[in-house]
């Protein structure tokens, strides 16, 4: 399968789930007031990675046909996983967490101040936790134009560096769903040059679907039919994240956790809304497409 097959086959999924998920779509339990307090499914994220468990469930089957590639390709495996894992922990903040507490500081003050435990807390835990399982296996493989071939070795230390990318591009693509489209844009814009560098190899092959799906999501997004929730907004940073790691090299991967952690402190510092507010040509790019 190549880049554009995937990704279009990832849009088609989750347009074909998007009409048929009326039901989901209405379900008090999802329903959040949006910004202009419109009441919204939220968390429909969730749709985009049920597309992609859809597509990698189609294409096993037709490898094991003999039809396309064969089954047990390592990148796709680890995307999967990372969609289904960051998707979970999520829907479980979206539904069961609150609004009183944002960013690491607030999480990590309800903890130490009043040992309380919130759902953001999981997220982050469990993300990272997550994110080691996936850079430990996906690091003890070779990334090659011709695909992935097992027995390479990776030090402690890149291990944690490499996680710890994951998991702030997770949390980034997080911090810019404050608007209608913003996180997928956002998304589109990181995966260009992933894309360029990755080609038809197996990574790039294998988060095709997954930012296929989230384009088909784009337009709903954008005229407030629906919320990405963090059950979208983080599965998308991750496997951008993990494309990273399985795709760049050690120099490249530094630089990108370097700019990560940047964006990360500096959201603890002030608003992003109001500095794309502030610049014209963010502004604009921000607002494209988006209608009532």
């Amino acid at each position: 399968m190549s880049v554009l097959l995937g990704f279009a086959v990832g849009l088609l999924a989750v347009r074909l789930l998007v009409g048929a998920g009326h039901d989901l779509l209405r379900a008090p339990t999802l329903e959040r007031p949006n910004r202009h307090g419109r009441t919204v499914p939220t968390a429909m994220g969730v749709l985009a990675v049920l597309a992609v468990v859809l597509v990698e469930a189609g294409r096993s089957l037709l490898g094991a046909f003999g039809v396309g590639e064969a089954p047990g390709d390592a990148a796709r495996l680890l995307v999967l996983v990372a969609c289904v894992g960051f998707g979970l922990l999520g829907l479980l903040d979206d539904v069961a967490g609150t609004q009183s507490d944002h960013g690491f500081r607030g999480h990590l003050g309800s903890l130490f101040s009043h040992g309380r435990i919130t759902t953001g807390l999981v997220k982050i835990v469990g993300g990272g936790a997550l994110a080691v399982v996936l850079v430990s296996a996906g690091r003890a493989a070779v990334v090659s134009g011709a695909g992935v071939a097992s027995g390479a070795s990776v030090s402690g230390a890149r291990v944690v560096t490499d996680a710890l990318l994951v998991a702030l591009a997770a949390n980034m693509t997080n911090l810019f769903d404050r608007a209608p489209g913003r996180a997928i844009k956002v998304g589109l814009v990181a995966w260009l040059p992933i894309a360029l560098v990755a080609r038809a190899d197996s990574v790039g092959v294998a988060v095709a679907p997954v930012v296929g799906a989230f384009a088909g999501l784009l337009g709903d997004d954008l005229h407030e039919r629906l919320m990405l929730g963090d059950a979208g907004s983080n599965v998308i940073g991750a496997v951008l994240g993990l494309a990273v790691v399985l795709e760049c090299s050690p120099a490249t991967r530094t630089i990108v956790l370097a700019v990560l952690v940047a964006f990360t402190l500096a959201s603890e510092l002030f608003s992003f809304s109001r500095v794309i507010e502030r610049v014209s040509v963010l502004r604009r790019l921000d607002e494209l497409g988006r209608g009532a």
